[in-house]
């Protein structure tokens, strides 16, 4: 079953953000299986507590396990630490059926 993770981030220095973690995520998110379906800023939050303008990202996974192998690996742990005070973040994990 394919999964996917949602990323909601409010950032405060977008380039720094992008040239440091991001092309770093970015890389390792190829290296774990994933593939990228949504990256953007200027998310419109309908109703909750976080996210308004937020920049939002959506990747996909073959199956929840790979996505935690991602997340859990050392190389991630690192890559993580470029965006240490710079931006907040919420992560979500969800796995789906295939809808056809």
């Amino acid at each position: 079953m394919p999964a996917y993770m949602i990323v909601t981030a409010n950032i405060k220095d977008r380039d720094k953000f992008i040239s440091g973690y991001g092309a770093t995520a970015g890389a390792l998110v190829e290296k774990f299986g994933g593939r990228y379906i949504l990256r953007g800023p200027g998310a419109e939050l309908l109703e909750g507590q976080f996210g308004d303008g937020a920049s939002m990202v959506i990747s996909e996974w073959p199956d929840k396990e790979t996505a935690k192998k991602f997340w859990n690996s050392p190389e991630y742990a690192k890559a993580k630490m470029l965006r240490a005070d710079m931006a907040d973040c919420q992560v979500l994990l969800i796995e789906s059926p295939k809808i056809e």
